[in-house]
């Protein structure tokens, strides 16, 4: 299967979209600004349309195949993921918990940040047992962007 690459220009910078036709790989966050080179792959053109609709405030869930590649523990972390509601977060704490073994918290946080996939599996979702912003492959400015944009509040840091 031949991969493809599509890129979206968003409020937290632009996206690389990667996928084959029966489905999307990875999501990679840009620092640069990225002109797509060509029309964007039909393949891709879903994932693309629902992550504009996601962006624009009209879309609350994902429909779009997904291939993330890793670990039989990371994906099942990656599919728990999938099942935290738009607007809502969950622990590192919580996710062991759920997955059956409370001391798997920094495994989960582990998987988390390997996420293939953001936005559409939304590991941004994730926060420590304190309720703060910690770690995000993207930064944390897009990860406090992201959950600011599911109506979710963030806490302020202090200094």
């Amino acid at each position: 299967m031949n991969s493809l690459t599509a890129y979206l220009t968003t409020p937290i910078g632009t996206l690389a979209i990667s996928g084959t036709e029966a489905g999307i790989r990875a999501i990679r966050f840009l620092d640069e600004p990225v002109e797509q080179p060509a029309p964007v792959p039909p393949e891709l053109a879903t994932c693309i349309r629902q992550l504009e609709e996601y962006f624009a405030g009209t879309r609350t869930t994902f429909t779009v195949e997904l291939l993330p590649e890793g670990t039989p523990f990371e994906r099942r972390v990656w599919a728990h993921l999938l099942d935290i509601p738009f607007g809502e977060t969950r622990t590192y704490a919580q996710i062991a918990e759920a997955l059956g073994d409370p001391k798997t918290i920094r495994a989960v946080g582990r998987a988390n940040g390997r996420n293939p996939i953001p936005i559409i599996i939304p590991c941004h979702r994730v926060i420590g047992s304190g309720g703060e912003l910690v770690g995000y492959g993207g930064g944390l400015w897009r990860k406090e962007w992201l959950l600011a944009h599911e109506g979710r509040p963030t806490q302020q840091t202090l200094f």
